[in-house]
């Protein structure tokens, strides 16, 4: 774990060092150096603070959701690519936009978003449930 948190630190500050030197900006749409070592960083703090709740402090059962879907990660990555625009479509066609507008049109997008992450996540369960995995 000590090992995860100095990477991480190492990797925000040599992110931030270039981006604040002048020498790289910090720029995720083109993902330049100063955003790969600053993002990695962040992950590497990810994975420290995961592997505590999860390995080291025994708190498991949250973890269930994550499990189902990094057992089929290459299946959910092709699904959004996919058939994404397929469920949106279909949800607008059967249910209209009324219920993703409950909490005003400001909103909407991440209604039908999280409700096409939870279409997603039935798929993902369904196959978990029948051990049904892809792999490379």
């Amino acid at each position: 774990m000590k090992q995860l948190l100095i990477a991480g630190a190492i990797g925000i500050a040599s992110g931030v060092l270039l981006h604040a030197l002048g020498i790289c900006p910090i720029v995720k749409r083109i993902w330049t150096p100063a955003w790969v070592l600053f993002s990695g960083g962040c992950c590497f703090w990810l994975l420290a603070l995961f592997y505590y709740l999860i390995d080291v402090a025994g708190n498991r059962v949250w973890a269930f959701p994550l499990v189902v879907v990094g057992m089929n990660s290459i299946a959910i990555y092709c699904l959004v690519h996919l058939i994404d625009r397929f469920i949106v479509t279909s949800l607008y066609t059967h249910l209209g936009h009324g219920p993703f507008q409950i909490f005003g049109p400001a909103y909407e997008q991440l209604l039908i978003g999280f409700v096409t992450l939870a279409v997603f996540y039935l798929i993902l369960r369904w196959m978990y449930n029948r051990k049904l995995f892809i792999r490379v």
